[in-house]
């Protein structure tokens, strides 16, 4: 029988539509109908994601319209598709979704401002997508479900099943297409739910520019004076961790826009890194692990269903989805002010860039255009060096105009409204990695205290001679001998060499950017002229 609610309009005839179904509602759906899910011992519902277990960045594609290409900064990350191959991949999700027995439908909003927020429809065919797409966007009122009218864009996730790979431009089984002008997600070939996720934040970072609201990859709180902090950082550096913080009002742990009248953030929900997650080091992550929770390709005990968060062997890639309200400390609407700090975090595994320093605002806009961090290397053959990664605005895969137009954006609110920018390195210390070791998470968490308590507006800073940037000599709570990098190592000489390496990559990597953004910025990158120091 024909629920009232169908799916015609987009030439999709199943009939059996769960649409915003409950969350008990989709636990026994999940746990009945979907292969590898189980429910954990403090009752989150457990997933497997398949073959697929994170983004699939290079098939990602945006078709090239008339309308909107002069605006997209096309290359590795935004690769052009033709409308035409669009519309077969289209047909092909229509194919699969009209086979399937049932559909799951999520009307739901991204943005939690009302003057810019989207209305977005999520077509899927599992539970557990509709129900991690319930904990990442805003949930409607039963009023205004009852009035959500056309959605401003679709997601078709046909992830189960593949794409043609013999199909023009196709890379590979999996296809994620955007079409600014239809106003649809396509999704084939990878059922990772972060690709619904990501696909609306890419809808955001274009459609934001052109009202002069900036969209940031960023985490963002808020204190008691309601002073608002926003940190930016790619994956592995700390932005959720660090974001959720017991003396402060979480925002949002990945989403935000900055606009003329604050802050606002995009998500309903967190999606927080679960590799080894703790009670100690991340309590209010840890806790808002429960019923209405989604645990992504974790491994856990098959007779107690407690997760074992350490194990990798799915993937390293373990993810948490739950509503921000899980958080015990949330500021709900999710919105505020004008960010007073802004943080730009690093996880610097040469070893050689401060905990925390002080950056000018051309120091600001050249360290969010580099967008700089370091992963650790794999072991194969001995090698254990560092390998840096350079991201532009800490989130180039989503990032679809230049990143001279953000980055435009970022040094405009800065100077307008007075924030003060940081650099805070969660890195190595006493030497790069293999020989160093991670810095300390309580002293990170001293440091970000200290520049929310205003705790540095009386210290002496000294100033690094390559980076140029300004670093405190005292921090409470904090052994001063950290904060210098050269203190901590034994070779100084060596450290001097990891340092001049480390500035090369930088210079290197900016190199693609120079021509585009005033000359200011370029003078406010590290200089690579050295001398040995004893």
């Amino acid at each position: 029988m024909k629920t009232s609610f169908n799916l015609e309009k987009y030439g999709i005839e199943t009939e059996k539509i769960y649409r915003n179904s409950s969350v008990p509602v989709l636990y026994e759906l999940g746990l009945r109908l979907e292969k590898g899910t189980a429910i954990s011992n403090v009752g989150a519902l457990m997933t497997y994601s398949g073959e697929k277990t994170g983004r699939s960045p290079k098939d990602k594609r945006i078709v090239r319209h008339p309308d909107s290409e002069n605006n997209i900064d096309w290359g590795p990350i935004n690769i052009g598709l033709d409308e035409h191959t669009f519309m077969v991949n289209h047909e092909r999700a229509l194919d699969f979704l009209n086979i399937c027995d049932h559909l799951y439908v999520v009307d739901a909003f991204a943005g939690w401002d009302p003057k810019y927020r989207l209305k977005v429809r999520i077509i899927c065919t599992r539970a557990y997508h509709a129900l991690f797409m319930q904990n990442m966007l805003i949930m409607p009122t039963a009023e205004e479900l009852e009035n959500f009218g056309e959605p401003d864009y679709v997601v078709l996730n046909a992830g189960g099943f593949p794409a043609n790979r013999y199909t023009s431009e196709m890379t590979s089984k999996t296809s994620v297409d955007l079409n600014l002008e239809r106003k649809e997600i396509v999704i084939l070939g990878t059922q990772y739910a972060g690709e619904m996720k990501k696909g609306i934040f890419s809808v955001m970072n274009y459609l934001m520019p052109l009202e002069n609201v900036l969209p940031m990859h960023c985490s963002a709180n808020v204190g008691e004076k309601d002073d608002v902090t926003i940190l930016f950082g790619l994956s592995g550096t700390g932005k959720t961790t660090l974001s959720a913080d017991p003396k402060r009002r979480l925002i949002g742990d990945d989403e935000h826009c900055w606009t003329d009248q604050g802050t606002f953030n995009i998500e309903g929900g967190c999606y927080a890194k679960a590799i080894n997650l703790s009670e100690e080091n991340e309590p209010d992550i840890y806790n808002a692990i429960k019923f209405g929770t989604v645990l992504e390709n974790v491994v856990y005990d098959k007779f107690t269903r407690e997760v074992d968060y350490t194990d990798t062997s799915i993937t390293q890639n373990t993810r948490a989805s739950y509503p921000i309200e899980y958080i015990d400390n949330v500021q709900i609407p999710c919105v505020a002010g004008h960010p007073e700090n802004i943080i730009f975090l690093t996880c610097d595994a040469f070893g050689v860039l401060p905990p925390v320093s002080k950056l000018t605002p051309e120091q600001a806009s050249y360290h969010f255009i580099s967008g700089y961090t370091a992963k650790v290397a794999g072991t194969e053959m001995g090698v254990t060096e560092p390998q840096a990664t350079f991201s532009a605005c800490f989130g180039a895969a989503f990032m679809m105009w230049h990143p001279n137009k953000y980055a435009e954006l970022l040094a405009e609110k800065i100077k307008e409204h007075k924030a003060t920018a940081w650099l805070v390195n969660t890195g190595w210390t006493g030497g790069a990695h293999g020989v160093g070791s991670r810095m300390s998470l309580k002293y990170t968490r001293a440091m970000i205290d200290a520049i929310h308590n205003n705790d540095f507006d009386n210290v002496e800073f000294t100033t690094d001679e390559e980076f140029g940037v300004q670093i405190p000599l005292s921090c409470p709570n904090v052994p001063s001998e950290i904060l210098i990098p050269k203190n901590t190592w034994e070779d100084k000489e060596q450290y001097q060499e990891v340092k001049k390496k480390l500035v090369g990559l930088f210079n290197e990597n900016f190199k693609k950017f120079e021509a585009d953004v005033n000359s200011e910025i370029v003078e406010a990158g590290p200089k690579a002229d050295f001398t040995l120091q004893s």
